[in-house]
Order: C-alpha cells, then structure tokens, then sequence
C-alpha cells in the first residue's frame, strides 16, 4: 500500500497507516520527504531509533538528523540551523522535545512540509505502550493547521485507531490498513518444559542469522545470557537498566553481527531494522498480543523464513497478574486484565495460531490452514502413526483426578497426586487416600500436564482464571468420563522447530567474502554491516554475479549512492572469485 499511501501524502491530506513490522511503513513519509516543500518532522519514541533511521538514510545520500537528549547545545543549534537555510529534508525528534517552549519557538519558524507520528499507538491508553508525551501532539494540529500529518503504527486494533485520530484531531483521515498477515513467519508454541536445552536446540539450528530472546524480568535476561555464554553462543543482555554506553555497545555489536544473540526485556527491539533476524523466542509470557506480534515481526523482515517461539507456562500468566493488580485505576487494570486473557487464549488455542493473531487486529483469514505455525503443521504431519495415540486411559485417569480432589486444585497437584507424589501438600490433604492416587505413576510429569493442556483445548477440563488456576470438569467431560468414550491425543515432540524453506540457489563461498568485505566497509564507516547491503542483496549479487555496474544497479538493494560508494569494491571481488573459479558464464545478464 506504501504507493497508496505516498500519493495520499503528496496530495497534502492526513494520513493514517496500519501496516505490519518490516513491512516498509518509513518509506510512506521519507520518499514524499524528498518531494514536498520544506521539511518533514518526524517524532520518535526512542533515541536508538533516530540514529538508525538518521544513518540509513545517510547512507543512502539523504539529507537526515536529529534531536535529542545526548546532544550537545551545540549540536543542537548546528542541526536547527542546517533546518533553517534548507539543508534538511528530514528532522527526527523525540515527543518529550515538543514540550519546550524553545524548541516549538524553532519550530513555528520553519516551513514544515509534513509531520509524521511513528508509533502512533502510544498516543492511546488503550494501546499496549502508553506514552503520556504523545498526548503533547495534539498541539502539532493546532500550531501547524496546513502542514498534512501522517501517523504509523504497526499494532492498533480498532479501539486505538479511533484513540488515535481522535487525540490527533485528525476525524477526516484516509485509513490504509494493509494485510498484518508476514507469510515467511513461523508461529510455534512450546510447554514451558525443559525450555533451557530447547532454546539451545533452536539456536544451533539459526545458526546462519541472528536471534532474540525476550525475557519478563532484567535477572532472568542476565542470567540466561550468562547461560548461553556458558554453552559457548555469543550471546549478551540488554534491559533498561544497563548503563548507556552498555546498551548502546551491546545494540551496535548485534546490527554488526558481532554478537548474533540477544537477551533482552522488551526495552529492546522498537525501530531495530535488523534484516536478518532468524529467530525470536519469548521464553517468557507477553502481556499482550499488541506487544507479542510487533516483538515476533522483528524477525524475518528480509523476507526469508524465521520462527518465532513462545514458551508457555501458567505460572508466567500468574507473574502477570501479581504485576497487573498493582495498577490503581480500576479500568486501567480491567483493559490490562483482558489483554492479558487474549494472551493466554493464544497460548491455549487448538486452531491456526495466524488466524488468531489476524482475527485479533480485525482481518479475516479464508484459508483452512496456514502451513507455518505450529497447530496447522501438526495437523499436516498428523498421518504417521506416530503422531497420535489412544489417549482413552491417560484422559480417564485426568479426569477422575480432578473430580477425586474436588476440582478446587491446579494441575501441578493433581500431577502430584496421580504419580503418588508424598508432598505434605498431598499427605496433609490425605490425597493419598484417594482412589485415584498413584494411578499414573507410569507417566512423566511433563507427559500428564501435556494430556492436562490438551483436555483443556478440547473442552473436557477448564481452567479457571484469575490468581489460583484451578481445574475443574466441564459437563461435556463429565459425560465422557461416565461413557468412557475413547480420547484421541497428540504425542509431543519436545526438540527444534521445523526448518525454514532452503535459501534461493547463490555460491555461497562468494556469499562469505562478499559478506567479509561488507564488514570492513561498515567497520570504516562505523554503521551496521546491513546499512552497506543486506544478506539477501549479497545472496543476490552470489547468484547473478554481476561483471559491471549497469549489471550491478539491476540488484534490488543496489541504488545510485551505494553503487557509488561500493560498487567498484564488490565488482572486484566477484571478478576475483570468478577468475579463481574459471567461471565465466555468470557475467552474462
């Protein structure tokens, strides 16, 4: 929609933009940037961001700066005085800088051709990032009443659109909403199990890319880290609580592909436009699906197949909760509350996991099944013998259990109770007198919660919300126990996710030099390895093997400014390459 939407902009009318993570929502403000008289404001909500936009576009011959908090006043005046003679196309700012009288004084003396709002969801306290800072925008529409505004935001559901425009003053607003739908992700949901040496799996398995690790508290993110150090990946932590120059370090030597593993809370991530992002796991549980799929949309945004993991555990959902009760306002805490349900409900889903996550910001999905996530792929693979069992027993046994203790007790109790555990919990409740006590003592631990979260999607047993999650058997379970009607079940495969689609056809030794020479260049100029070209330019260039700049030029990725800086460098080492191969053949277009 980005032709839509630049068109739109262009004929001076406002704006608003719902397109998904890495789906290319900047380029709807910075081309028409380079059109329109004057210059274009862009407020952002993090620092990081700026100065990576700033240097991409640099990068790429444009006129781009910003201001912000860890500049000098004299930087600060040269950038205001490079705005004021017309030496700026674009000007990043941050929202909290609109609240000075001195710099809207600067501003009411510039010809500002188009405001542009990024992350426009944290105007709203519906969203799931509140920013009070933006709610300071609403004075753009006031001191700017001709200047058309532009707001772009990855994650909205209908609610905060109309938030949006509303605390904007921007009724009349064209809306392009494109597809949330990113084809090339894989969506997969784990049990919380063993999670430490899965993740291990998963990260030796992506190991051609990068990958993040979320993780709820800044501890967990230290130590995991730390464990990983210790099984010999180059990983490293990032929360807010890390010194600066830490998190500025650790974020520049992830983009250079220095360090190809982060671990890190949520504080990490907005505007990192990494293109090579193999794998995102959130080991811990999200507190919204807003912040869940702008978080998973990080991953893949060159194009190419990336996984995004969840692992999941009621007692995460509990951590949650402890932190939601401590919010005042009563309907700050119900929103909170409900969004922390869909979450759970994701987690807990027994259909496509794509289709949840569109159904959720309001897209219908037709197809029956997705292909890419966990659910629709099991369902596929589900015509071996080995993917199911006769579940009957097992169900049987689950069942009985939460009846015998009075369906007022969590699964780990009734675990504990059917593998005739001598807890004091279950001695001193005289659980070990029940008829159902030690009846599954043949079972793992793990196996019976796995029956337990099944039973639950199939509607046999409910769980309870709230602080203490208790099992109970609904009427539909209660006739099946009483009929003793046989149980269907999936066998758990706990271990690494699917591999993605294999990479298009490229010589992948000329891959590896071309990515050797494409670290010096960045290690020169000081910028990320991706700002020179990205991986899937440089798999491109090892296919086509272009022999001369017009051949170069025809590489998507390739524009004027980098044929310019680079092209010659890159020409010589194909050439080399290929005279050291003898393969002439692939000079030809």
């Amino acid at each position: 929609m980005q032709e839509e939407v630049i068109e739109n902009v262009l004929a001076r009318r406002d704006s608003l933009v719902l397109m998904p993570t890495g789906s290319g929502k900047s380029v709807c403000y910075q081309l028409p940037a380079l059109l329109l008289d004057g210059v274009t404001l862009v407020v952002s909500p993090l620092i990081a961001l700026m100065k990576d936009q700033v240097d991409s576009l640099k990068s790429k011959g444009i006129r781009a700066a910003f201001v912000n908090s860890t500049m000098t006043y004299s930087d600060v005046r040269t950038v205001q005085a490079d705005a004021y003679r017309g030496r700026l196309d674009i000007l990043y700012v941050s929202p909290e800088r609109l609240t000075t009288q001195r710099f809207n004084d600067f501003l009411s003396a510039l010809k500002l051709g188009l405001i542009a709002i990024d992350e426009a969801h944290c105007i709203s306290e519906w969203g799931h990032d509140f920013r009070p800072d933006y709610r300071n925008l609403q004075t753009l529409r006031n001191d700017f009443p001709d200047t058309p505004v532009i707001a772009l935001t990855a994650t909205a559901t209908e609610r905060v659109r109309e938030d949006i425009l509303q605390h904007l003053r921007m009724p009349g607003a064209s809306r392009f909403v494109a597809s949330f739908n990113r084809p090339n992700l894989t969506y997969e949901v784990r049990p919380k199990r063993k999670s430490f040496q899965v993740l291990v799996d998963l990260l030796g398995r992506r190991a051609d890319g990068s990958a993040i690790v979320y993780r709820f508290s800044r501890q967990e993110t230290e130590d995991l880290a730390s464990r990983l150090a210790g099984r010999g990946f180059r990983a490293l932590p990032y929360h807010a609580g890390l010194e600066d120059d830490v998190r500025r370090e650790t974020q520049e030597r992830f983009l250079s592909d220095e360090v190809p593993i982060i671990v890190a809370t949520i504080a990490f991530g907005m505007g990192v436009d990494k293109p090579n992002i193999r794998l995102v796991v959130h080991y811990d549980l999200p507190k919204t699906i807003e912040g869940y799929y702008q978080e998973t949309g990080r991953a893949g945004r060159d194009g190419r197949p990336s996984d995004c993991v969840l692992f999941f555990s009621y007692g995460d959902r509990m951590k949650q909760e402890f932190f939601i009760g401590q919010i005042e306002d009563d309907l700050k805490r119900a929103n909170a509350e409900a969004k922390l349900a869909k979450m759970v409900e994701y987690g807990n889903t027994t259909s496509c996991r794509r289709r949840f996550l569109l159904d959720y910001f309001g897209e219908e999905w037709s197809k029956d099944n997705c292909g890419a996530c966990d659910v629709c792929l099991a369902e596929e693979r589900r015509v071996g013998p080995d993917s199911t069992f006769d579940g009957t027993e097992a169900a049987q046994k689950v069942l009985s259990a939460v009846v015998r203790t009075g369906e007022r007790f969590g699964a780990n109790h009734v675990v504990d109770v059917l593998r005739g555990s001598r807890s004091s919990r279950v001695l001193e409740l005289r659980h070990d007198h029940l008829s159902v006590y030690g009846i599954a003592r043949e079972m793992q631990a793990d196996d019976l919660k796995d029956v337990i979260d099944q039973l639950i999607g199939m509607g046999l047993i409910e769980r309870a919300s709230g602080e203490f999650p208790t099992l109970s058997v609904t009427p539909r379970g209660r006739q099946l126990l009483k009929d003793r009607e046989p149980v269907t079940l999936v066998r758990q495969v706990v271990g690494p996710a699917p591999e993605g689609d294999p990479a298009a056809a490229h010589d992948e030794v000329l891959f590896q030099k071309l990515r050797v020479l494409r670290k010096e260049l960045a290690d020169t100029l000081g910028v990320p390895a991706f700002f020179v070209f990205s991986d899937a330019t440089l798999r491109q260039l090892a296919s086509n093997m272009p022999g001369d700049r017009d051949q170069m030029l025809k590489v998507k990725g390739v524009g004027d400014s980098k044929l310019r800086q680079f092209g010659d460098r890159f020409l010589s080492v194909i050439a080399g390459h290929l005279a050291g191969t003898g393969d002439k053949s692939a000079h030809t277009p």
